[in-house]
């Protein structure tokens, strides 16, 4: 048994790591949009890396245990409440049969997407190697769509007690993780920035663009400065990385974000580092993006730090030394 859904919300779909390994074949990755919460989920509730998890766009779904199990939030904090009672976000809690999940505040005051990890995972069919929702393709999660009332969801592997349950939190200012209204972005230049007049790409780095709402899963349409080309913005098709800042001919940015399409035939002046598309996930209608250029180098050595800090964070609830310490013989 699992979880009963009263309400699905605007958009709540099944959603892990995505399908790695079969763009070549025409098939869009999609996956959570904000990878850091959806890795946090399940390191705090000791699950699987890819273990499915719900993802909550604006309003969260209302949903009631058919059986027990642990289970925390990340991402946005919607606040959501477990029989009447606020929940904190990046918190493990322990659910009965018959306790009722609701967000009874509406739309959130900050961020877009939450998700919902339950100890052991969803028990759903792997398509490709995922669990993830495509709604576009009408594939994966529960039926290929949005999650709606009557659904039922069943656990993988229920773990109604966790060790250390008291210690399974991670306190982070939202805004340090996130940002607030206004965010920078560090990107890679290219593959196409030669694509670009000078011009061109002075305004890309220095002034501010909006999120539109013409913005969904599959890209982040942004209003500001037209960007102009040296010659035309279309060009042989190749593949799209999620991330990647697509430039099509009016000169106003998309980022493609988990649903991309994979391959695009347009010019992709940068892409938003690994360690920054969470802040994209977590963009509102109306946020104000910048675009600030940094070295592949400087990128890679963010996302090693970022690890490293969510080892560390985990050791607090942990019983036993991680893999790479018990592989060094640490005690």
């Amino acid at each position: 048994m699992g979880i009963l859904i009263q309400r699905g919300g605007p958009l709540t779909t099944v959603q892990d790591r995505g399908r790695v390994g079969y763009q070549n074949l025409g098939f869009s990755a999609s996956g959570a949009m904000d990878r850091r919460a959806l890795r946090l989920a399940n390191l705090l509730l000791d699950n699987d890396e890819n273990a499915a998890v719900l993802e909550a766009t604006m309003v969260g779904p209302q949903f009631t245990f058919e059986s027990p199990n642990c289970f925390v939030l990340t991402g946005a904090d919607f606040s959501a409440a477990l029989n009447g009672r606020i929940l904190r976000t990046n918190q493990v809690y322990a659910a009965g049969a018959g306790d009722v999940v609701e967000f009874p505040k509406g739309f959130p005051s900050r961020g877009a997407r939450a998700y919902i990890g339950f100890a052991g995972g969803l028990d759903l069919p792997l398509l490709m190697g995922s669990r993830s929702t495509y709604i576009k393709g009408k594939m994966g999660g529960l039926e290929g769509r949005g999650l709606k009332t009557g659904d039922r969801l069943e656990f993988l592997a229920p773990r109604p007690q966790l060790p250390n349950l008291e210690k399974r939190h991670l306190e982070e200012d939202f805004e340090a993780v996130y940002g607030g209204r206004q965010v920078t972005l560090r990107v890679i230049l290219g593959p196409q920035e030669d694509c670009f007049t000078p011009e061109g790409l002075e305004l890309f780095l220095s002034q501010p663009y909006r999120v539109t709402p013409n913005s969904d899963r599959m890209g982040s349409r942004l209003d500001g400065p037209v960007i102009p080309h040296k010659g035309r913005s279309d060009i042989i098709s190749d593949g799209i990385a999620f991330g990647a800042i697509q430039v099509p001919n009016e000169g106003k940015p998309i980022i493609l974000l988990a649903d991309r399409q994979s391959t695009g035939g347009y010019t992709k002046i940068a892409n938003v580092i690994t360690v920054d598309l969470p802040k994209v996930a977590q963009r509102m209608v109306g946020d104000e993006i910048r675009f600030e250029a940094v070295s592949v180098n400087q990128a890679q050595q963010w996302l090693c730090q970022e690890a490293d800090a969510l080892e560390a964070a985990a050791e607090a609830w942990r019983q036993k030394p991680s893999f790479w310490k018990r592989l060094l013989g640490a005690k």
